[in-house]
């Protein structure tokens, strides 16, 4: 069993906070951000359990950006 390390990008919407992984399409919810966090960590998991996963979907190297738009 290897470890891997994942960004995870937490937000607030309405009704609670959404996690987001930005390496695999992964996204989870909670009432807290601890609950969201929990949540994701327990959906990657699942995600990850066939080892062939790891490699076939891992985008390497995410970073977070932010873009500056010009809307009508």
């Amino acid at each position: 069993m290897a470890e891997q390390q994942l960004t995870v990008v937490v937000y607030r919407e309405e009704d609670g906070f959404v996690a987001r992984c930005l390496e695999v399409e992964v996204a989870s919810d909670g009432d807290t951000e601890q609950e969201a966090i929990a949540n994701i960590r327990e959906a990657l998991e699942l995600y990850f359990e066939d080892g062939d996963a790891v490699e076939a979907h891992l985008v390497d190297q995410a970073k977070v950006a932010k873009v500056t738009l010009q809307v009508a």
